[in-house]
């Protein structure tokens, strides 16, 4: 990564600041740290995502979301979200995540420019709205799949300046998610982590919402085939262990499993046998909170759900 990158996101981020080891010989724990970037670094060499492209897609994500908020509350007035409960402060509150959304695409928008790239613009878009609870429904998903992307892109990011730029997003994506659920009178902290989302993951849960880029702006993500509820009455927000969840892909016919991913699980996934007449899939035990299930080709026992094996999805899915 090139220093003008690095001048770039530390002029744009004044606030965050990161040291250098000092001395002339690097200590164990920095040998490791040498170690665990180097890694990072060939992982995404073989994803054939630059740092730059990362920024990109982080870009991408924060235009959707802040253009989610400004048409939602162009068509929705606070009446409308106060007779779903929010008080005057959690509607203003609501607003600040919008405008926050609307500060980090500056952000992103001005390391980019500084490090001498064109920056990706916004879309034209299909939030499907309908209602405000609608809206803030959506917002939910978008708030934990724009935490999932931020936590999976710290793996691939080569620059450390990067690094701690994208987490001070992150913890702030982190807080939008815990208000809305606060406000929605939902559990505020639904598990002890959150869960890391690769690139084609998180654009195929975004992909839906995307009519059209101009010209320059359209990522070279390929998204994976779409993966619904078969009910179309069936709540993704409220699944029970236990229970059976009936999907529907064009994929289906290849699926030998599902994927459930969660934080903190070893490997990450939980796989479950894909019953092809039913089209279903037995929620597993030992998960809980916001989980991403996804059709998958195998169901390897070390819990790792690849890009290789993916064959639809990840849906979000909220196991209680």
């Amino acid at each position: 990564m090139t220093f003008s990158l690095k001048t770039a996101l530390m002029a744009s981020l004044a606030a965050v600041a990161y040291a250098l080891p000092s001395g002339p010989k690097l200590d164990q724990d920095q040998m490791n740290l040498y170690k665990l970037a180097k890694r990072q670094n060939d992982r995404a060499r073989q994803s054939g995502l630059t740092d730059i492209d990362i920024l990109q897609f982080a870009l991408t994500l924060e235009w959707l979301e802040g253009v989610f908020y400004q048409q939602g509350f162009a068509r929705f007035p606070p009446e409308d979200f106060a007779a779903l409960g929010l008080s005057p402060q959690e509607i203003a509150d609501l607003r600040k995540v919008g405008e926050t959304e609307f500060d980090h695409a500056s952000f992103l928008q001005s390391a980019i420019a500084q490090a001498g790239f064109q920056p990706v613009q916004p879309c034209n878009y299909n939030f499907g709205f309908t209602d405000a609870a609608g809206m803030v429904a959506t917002a939910l998903v978008l708030e934990s799949v724009g935490v999932s992307a931020y936590l999976g892109a710290a793996s691939l990011v080569a620059d450390a300046g990067i690094l701690t730029a994208a987490g001070s997003i992150l913890t702030v994506e982190a807080r939008h998610q815990t208000f809305l659920r606060a406000a929605t009178r939902q559990i505020a902290i639904p598990q002890p982590f959150d869960t890391p989302l690769g690139p084609r993951a998180v654009f195929s849960l975004a992909a839906p919402f995307f009519e059209s880029c101009p010209e320059g702006s359209n990522l070279l993500v390929e998204p994976f085939p779409a993966l619904a509820m078969a009910d179309p009455a069936a709540n993704p927000a409220a699944v029970a262990i236990g229970s059976v969840v009936r999907l529907q892909s064009e994929a289906a016919p290849q699926a030998v499993a599902c994927g459930f991913t969660t934080g903190g699980l070893p490997g990450g996934t939980t796989f479950s046998p894909f019953d092809a007449a039913t089209g279903g899939c037995e929620v597993p035990q030992h998960i809980s909170g916001v989980v991403y299930v996804s059709l998958t080709s195998e169901a390897p026992l070390n819990g790792v759900l690849t890009d290789e094996i993916t064959l639809a999805g990840p849906m979000v899915l909220t196991i209680s």
